[in-house]
């Protein structure tokens, strides 16, 4: 017997737009959708039932090439959702104040300075909501990281940390009718357009969610990501409970080191970041569909939570996040906690904020440009984008085709051979030439800055 093909199987997964959050399973009328791995390390739906095509599926995903006009970019879906703020930059999306500090209780058992887990524990404390969708180990065979339910601070703490492993709200939200009270959702962007979408459609979603906290990203990481990491601090397989995200409080914030426990002796195993390379500026391992995001701000969020790589925060390896409150709620949490003594923070200017999170404003607007071009090209659809305009120089257009490339052959590699060696001596070429790329790309735009400074003289 044949069976219908899902929409967001048709237009997302066969483009390889997927970005795994799972909000397609869960507004799936006929749950005909089931989230399951890749072979690049990804969680997709699959379609493990009948489908009415009815859809639902579609409407729901972040990067739905065909979306209604009324929700057709963050900006309009923004509008329909966050409202009273006082202040609106491009890049930034409609907020009420930034600011730059950290949680006093919670700074130092978190990856950054612990405003998430402040804002989590005072709306649980204060009865906004009664539960915290949010990421947590998970107790499952090479499953590390799951979205999980959670109803005090204590459990709050457990899920304290930025994990780089991929997770799907396909686990949590198909039990949130059955939840006696309200429920606030962390997420990166993506997922949290997810959310906005759902509510869109579904008024009881935009009841029982009222408040949404956006992680800053750079990108979703494939779970070979954490496979690799756990090779190169020592264990080669039969590894646990990994930690993305450990600080050094005598070093800087961005010093930090990644560990995990070798399952056959129980040993613990880390490794400084910086020893392995520039997982983030390459792309290695990362998902194809961030190079389609142009959110770096999670616009749509009730506040939007970062690390303040900028000095002189990254100086202090105790961690420091970049804050954007862009709801009532949130810019009086914030408030209150300063005045209660609960936060150290700090008015933050919005071209400061920006210039945190330069790079990846450099990658996803500006590089944006070029890899619609490229997509185009081969007839891909994508979601609508409201970046993308800009004129490029040729020395850029070189460096995003090569990192491309880089990510793609990271998860082709590893695919094939998840061996550390293997992986690192296959890699070295194509990321020496992104190396050189970007060298020469930086070199001539610097002589270009001084010539059009002495033309002005």
């Amino acid at each position: 017997m044949s069976r219908n093909i899902p929409q967001v199987i048709e237009s997302v997964i066969k483009n390889d737009l997927c970005i795994g959050c799972g909000i397609c399973v869960f507004k799936c009328p006929n749950n005909a959708l089931e989230m399951k791995w890749n072979r690049l390390g990804f969680l997709v739906p699959e379609l493990n039932d009948n489908c009415d095509s009815d859809g639902n599926c579609l409407s729901v995903c972040p990067f739905n090439p065909i979306p209604d006009e009324e929700v057709k970019t963050e900006y309009e879906i923004a509008e329909l959702f966050l409202h009273g703020n006082t202040q609106y930059h491009p890049k930034i999306g409609k907020y009420f104040n930034i600011y730059a500090g950290y949680a006093n209780e919670y700074r130092l058992t978190s990856s950054s300075g612990g405003i998430a887990t402040f804002i989590f524990a005072e709306l649980l404390e204060r009865g906004i909501v009664d539960y915290i969708f949010s990421v947590q180990e998970a107790n499952k065979p090479g499953v590390y990281y799951e979205y999980a339910i959670n109803s005090t601070k204590e459990e709050l703490l457990n899920a304290s940390k930025t994990r780089y492993f991929p997770v799907s709200l396909g686990t949590v939200l198909p039990k949130i009718r059955a939840l006696n009270g309200k429920v606030a959702i962390v997420g990166v962007a993506c997922f949290i357009k997810g959310i906005r979408l759902a509510q869109h459609k579904d008024s009881m979603l935009k009841e029982k969610i009222p408040f949404l906290a956006g992680i800053i990203c750079g990108g979703v990481k494939s779970r070979f990501f954490t496979e690799y990491l756990a090779g190169k601090a020592g264990v080669k397989n039969h590894f646990e409970h990994p930690q993305f995200r450990i600080k050094d409080l005598k070093s800087t914030a961005g010093d930090y080191s990644f560990g995990c426990l070798n399952k056959t002796d129980h040993t613990e195993h880390t490794i400084k970041m910086r020893s392995v390379g520039d997982m983030w500026g390459t792309g290695m391992f990362k998902n194809n569909a961030c190079d389609f995001c142009d959110d770096v701000t999670t616009e749509l969020a009730d506040i939007s939570l970062g690390d303040a790589w900028l000095p002189p925060f990254n100086k202090d390896g105790a961690g420091t996040n970049v804050i954007v409150t862009r709801s009532e709620i949130a810019e009086k949490l914030i408030w209150d906690g300063i005045q209660e003594n609960k936060l150290t923070i700090e008015t933050l200017p919005p071209e400061r904020f920006l210039a945190s999170q330069q790079g990846s404003f450099n990658h996803r607007h500006l590089g944006l440009v070029y890899r619609i071009k490229h997509a185009q090209k081969k007839m891909q659809p994508l979601p609508p984008k409201r970046f993308g305009n800009e004129k490029l120089l040729l020395d850029f257009k070189i460096v995003q085709r090569v990192r491309m490339k880089v990510r793609l052959k990271s998860l082709e590699v590893w695919a094939k051979n998840p061996d550390v060696l293997f992986f690192d001596r296959t890699m070295k070429k194509y990321l020496k030439q992104l190396k050189l790329s970007t060298k020469v790309y930086h070199y001539r735009r610097a002589i270009a800055r001084r010539l059009k400074k002495s033309l002005t003289r």
